[in-house]
């Protein structure tokens, strides 16, 4: 069996779509055809229906695509060691969500490595929906994400919970009142995460619990970056939810100031994730029993 052609059929299976996975294989869409033709060949069955809705696992296609899932792993955890067998550097692929990439890991990894300086860390910082995705299709191996739990595919993912940490509702503008209640918090001009962001799913899921939903809410423009939505909030564009960790500095210096909301506390938690499938090394255990402990140092 061909591990090429196999890879072809898990990519387009994950993705869907003959076209995007030719896109993410870098293939012409006959070429792709032509390798699942022969996949299908070689196992002499038929593993997909194909429509205009996409693809469809037929009963072979299904068995074929849970053991694909296993053996692209396999395949990546024996090509992974043998690089670093023939390495001074080891390999350190994680993902994170903005909440936490964009203030709190860097310092981290400042810290980590320290003590290991064989290691070579790269950082891919997106929303906690990509972070998930990326880790399911073996782009990243470690996922650090903030909250939203229920969006995660608790069936191929180990999670394992870092921290938590607060989410302060916070202004610059002056003439805001210290606390307000939940009624008023409808009508406040509102600076909201995108769709697929662990931040926006934690304050959604609080609020529900008050019988609040996103629809009640004067959410004024969504943005895709924590930073981009302090800022707006500094320069009095609106009022947001922040994680307490990214703005310490400014509630200190008197830049924003945080507004209470009577009966409501929202608490995020923050996990590190990673497939249940995929081999850890031991330098990925020993940054997963660093971030787990007191020593993280999140900034």
């Amino acid at each position: 069996m061909n591990l090429q052609y196999l890879k072809a059929f898990y990519v387009t299976v994950k993705v869907n779509s003959i076209s995007k996975a030719a896109k993410v294989l870098h293939l012409t869409q006959p070429g792709l055809s032509m390798q699942i033709q022969s996949l299908e060949k070689d196992l002499q069955v038929s593993l997909l229906n194909r429509s205009n809705k996409g693809v469809e696992l037929t009963e072979a296609g299904k068995i074929v695509f849970d053991y694909a899932n296993t053996i692209l792993s396999l395949q990546e955890n024996i090509e992974r060691d043998l690089l670093n067998l023939n390495s001074d550097k080891k390999q350190l692929l994680i993902g994170s969500c903005k909440a936490v990439g964009e203030y709190a890991l860097p310092c981290s990894i400042y810290i980590y490595k320290q003590d290991n300086k064989d290691v070579n860390i790269h950082l891919e910082i997106s929303n906690t929906k990509d972070v998930i995705e990326n880790l399911l299709d073996r782009t990243i191996n470690l996922g650090i994400v903030h909250g939203c739990y229920n969006c995660m595919n608790t069936n191929q993912l180990t999670i394992e919970k870092i921290t938590n940490n607060s989410l302060l509702l916070v202004t610059s503008l002056p003439l805001m009142k210290n606390t307000i209640t939940l009624k008023e918090l409808d009508h406040i001009p509102l600076i909201f995460r995108e769709g697929g962001s662990g931040t926006r799913q934690c304050i959604l899921d609080t609020l529900e619990t008050h019988g609040i939903s996103v629809d009640d809410l004067n959410i004024i423009y969504e943005l895709n970056s924590m930073e981009a939505i302090k800022s707006s909030v500094i320069a009095g564009k609106g009022i947001s939810f922040i994680p307490e960790l990214s703005i310490k500095r400014e509630l200190k210096d008197g830049i924003l100031k945080k507004i209470d909301v009577e009966g409501l506390e929202v608490i995020s938690d923050f996990y590190v994730v990673y497939r249940k499938d995929h081999v850890l090394s031991p330098h990925e255990m020993e940054f997963i029993k660093f971030i787990k402990s007191s020593k993280r140092g999140f900034c």
